[in-house]
């Protein structure tokens, strides 16, 4: 916990590090205890310390601040006397009349240079929108064991969601799902990134070495904080590897038992750290089992009463349409989400995958 700064302690984690940007100047105490493996809360440590404002924030920075101001309108006042007393009244309604007819031109002028602006940065989005379309598969693999529906739908602005599937010679099928952080160019750019890593090692099928080598070249290119959140499930006959980086928890319908399994692996986007050991993990599919993969634009979905759909909802909606084909489902979690936002134009983009075992 940082007094000044955090209102509750945080959640327990095994990370021995955290970080605070852009803290605001005052005072603040870092308090910090710990857990032992039979529940003992250890003595806490803490550091009190002083976050000093910048120059220009400071009081004698803002007394010249004022100073300068009085003596700028103190100059303008005596600049508009003395043309006051040179000029007669008809002269000054000519000159009035001048000036506001020369204002009216620059307004003209300005407005025509900020609509090309706009013109060129529409340009610049809808090119990087369509490069991010076009890092997406061309087609799904048609494959005899899964039934397999995607849908897309992206914000007016850029977003950062990627997905993509590989089949290996065996018959493995690798599926990745990805959301890059913010909007705009910037995430775009992190999809082809993304995109290129993905085809780069797609002949492998070991997703450990996959994700922590792409988080590691993330991490080199020092993006600064530019991540890419990322999961993947591999399909080897009844069995599936899944590996998630800082995305969604994965949803998984059990036909036998009829119930919704949430799936969490809490690893870290990539390209948070340098060095990371991501976690794989093991599931067994049987027929007619279905799987949702969808980044975090539908859930996040807001009402006109600004409350989310949330995870809870959203896992809900999955278990009512889950014994539907992959389609369905996708129609019907869109319907609810059209109904939700009455047609509200989403701010984010929504990407589901669905994938359900013949």
């Amino acid at each position: 916990m940082l007094e000044g700064y955090d209102t509750e302690w945080s959640r327990e984690s095994n990370i021995s590090f955290t970080e605070y940007q852009n803290l605001t100047a005052g005072k603040y105490n870092f308090r910090v205890r710990a857990v032992i493996g039979s529940g003992e809360q250890t003595n806490e440590a803490s550091f009190a310390f002083v976050i000093n404002p910048p120059l220009w924030k400071t009081w004698w920075a803002y007394a010249f601040y004022f100073l300068f101001f009085i003596g700028f309108l103190y100059s303008i006042r005596e600049f508009e006397l003395k043309r006051q007393r040179k000029n007669s009244e008809i002269k000054e309604s000519q000159l009035r009349a001048e000036a506001a007819e020369l204002q009216t031109k620059a307004a003209e002028a300005q407005s025509k240079v900020i609509q090309a602006e706009n013109d060129r940065k529409s340009q610049e989005l809808e090119e990087a929108r369509q490069l991010q379309l076009s890092m997406l598969p061309k087609e799904i693999p048609q494959l005899p064991n899964l039934d397999i529906a995607v849908y897309m739908k992206t914000a007016t602005e850029v977003g950062g969601d990627y997905y993509d599937f590989h089949v290996h010679l065996d018959g493995t099928l690798t599926v990745v799902l990805g959301d890059a952080t913010g909007h705009g160019m910037m995430s775009g750019m992190m999809v082809s990134i993304m995109k290129s890593l993905f085809m780069a090692d797609r002949s492998s099928k070991e997703l450990k070495s996959f994700f922590n080598n792409s988080s590691q070249a993330i991490k080199d290119m020092q993006l600064n904080r530019l991540m890419m959140a990322l999961t993947c499930i591999q399909f080897k006959g009844d069995t599936i590897k899944i590996a998630n980086a800082g995305m969604p928890s994965l949803y998984m319908y059990k036909n036998r038992s009829a119930e919704i399994l949430e799936i969490a692996v809490n690893d870290l986007p990539l390209g948070a750290m340098r060095e990371y050991d991501y976690e794989v993990r093991e599931e067994i599919v049987e027929t007619g089992d279905t799987l949702l993969m969808m980044s975090d634009g539908f859930p996040e979905l807001t009402n006109s009463s600004n409350e989310m759909i949330g995870y809870t909802r959203t896992a809900k909606l999955f278990e009512e349409a889950a014994a539907k084909s992959p389609e369905d489902i996708v129609a019907y979690l869109n319907d609810f989400g059209n109904r939700w936002t009455n047609g509200k134009e989403n701010e984010d983009d929504i990407t589901f995958v669905l994938i359900k075992v013949k």
